[in-house]
């Protein structure tokens, strides 16, 4: 039997010993109400989106007609000695017939519409947040770092992805967010029921973010994807980033520029050293915005540059015509204008897309969206998207109208 611990100068008399069993009922009973408090006391959450999508190519794949409907429902609780938990399942419906290819429902004869069916624990992770200026994160959790450039979450698609991995966020340091990690496993949008639909791996990321210079937010980051089923795919990338702006009479003006060099990495058998380049200008005159920018992932002609855990649909083109980069990489020059009419936000974009190392024209894009925020629960949208293929992919369009409602 455990010794019971006595407050030192006090003899154990009985008074005593019924004192201290008395102040240890407290505090254990202080501890499970606050234990239970932070079960109870925590926030549920729910998303629903209803959305319908359709693909017309110039091939011999039939048209796509897909509408599906996506359900989360979360739960996070509050917090106990800095310890807190967050879990959240989600489900993916077809309605109706599925005359489209899920890329599992073996309906192959059909256009690709990348939103299976499946039910999926989407995020389930511990939290601890006991340090100061600090959270820990470990289990499956959704990872977004700057634009979805490298690391993103693909929300655009039914089941979106995420991460198994242990992260820690900074930001002790002024104007600073510091944000380190390990990934051992990706999830991906094709769900668990494609072999396609996870990415084991071994992966450092590393992503430092300054807001304290005056020309705008400098980010750095290393991340070190290294791959256990895909050794060619393993890679070692690392960049800086700018982005701010600045006074322009009336209005502003916008500038971003980054820069990255990747490399093979561990296993990876093949040796190459690949750039990114990202250099892109605008102006803001509160009523509308424009931007010019040109976009560059190098190819040698064999290997590419590639972000493979970046939400690529906000990439190069809305209809995902460069979800890989091909082998003579690729040059984007694009331009948008936004602007907001009676409550809703409506954009266009012009892709022109090459190849980088020969003078090849892969084709030319225009994305037209629009979208209503009825209140900051419910929205609906309408997008569309006209690739024009010259020497890539074939002619394609796509077209979608959405309706979401998030508690």
């Amino acid at each position: 039997m455990q010794k019971k611990r006595t407050f030192p100068y006090l003899p154990l008399t009985t008074s005593s010993a019924l004192g201290a069993a008395l102040l240890v009922v407290t505090v254990s009973t202080a501890a499970a109400d606050d234990f239970t408090g932070a079960l109870t006391g925590g926030k549920p959450t729910a998303d629903l989106r209803l959305r319908y999508e359709s693909v017309d190519q110039a091939n011999a794949l039939k048209d796509a007609n897909a509408a599906t409907l996506r359900l989360r429902l979360g739960y996070e609780t509050g917090q106990f000695h800095g310890f807190g938990a967050f879990v959240e399942a989600e489900t993916v419906t077809a309605l109706g017939g599925e005359n489209y290819n899920s890329t599992v429902n073996g309906k192959t004869a059909y256009a690709t519409v990348a939103d299976p069916k499946a039910t999926e624990i989407n995020q389930a992770y511990l939290s601890y947040a006991g340090l100061a200026d600090t959270t820990l994160k470990h289990g499956r959790q959704r990872i977004i770092l700057d634009n979805h450039r490298f690391i993103g979450n693909v929300g655009w698609r039914q089941n979106e992805q995420t991460f198994d991995a242990f992260t820690l966020t900074n930001a002790s340091l002024p104007q600073t967010n510091i944000t380190a990690g390990y990934i051992y496993n990706v999830n991906r949008v094709f769900s668990d029921k494609s072999p396609q639909g996870d990415f084991k791996m071994n992966s450092p990321i590393f992503n430092v973010s300054y807001k304290g210079w005056s020309l705008g937010e400098v980010v750095g980051y290393g991340y070190l994807l290294d791959f256990t089923d895909l050794a060619a795919s393993s890679t070692q990338t690392y960049g800086l980033r700018l982005k701010g702006s600045a006074p322009l009479g009336g209005a502003k003006a916008l500038y971003t520029a980054e820069y990255a060099a990747q490399r093979d990495y561990r296993d990876n058998p093949r040796n190459y050293n690949l750039k990114y380049y990202l250099v892109e200008g605008g102006v803001d005159l509160s009523t509308a915005e424009f931007k010019l920018g040109y976009e560059v992932l190098g190819g040698n002609g064999t290997v590419a540059f590639q972000t493979p855990l970046a939400t690529l649909h906000a990439m190069n083109g809305w209809a995902d015509q460069f979800l890989v980069t091909p082998g003579a990489g690729l040059k984007d020059v694009y331009l948008s204008a936004t602007t907001t009419v009676l409550g809703t936000r409506l954009e266009a974009i012009y892709h022109d897309f090459r190849a980088d190392n020969n003078s090849t024209r892969y084709g030319t894009e225009w994305d037209l969206q629009a979208v209503k925020a009825i209140d900051k629960t419910y929205a609906v949208g309408a997008k569309y998207a006209r690739y024009d293929a010259k020497s890539f992919s074939v002619d394609t369009d796509k077209f979608w109208l959405w309706a979401e409602a998030k508690f």
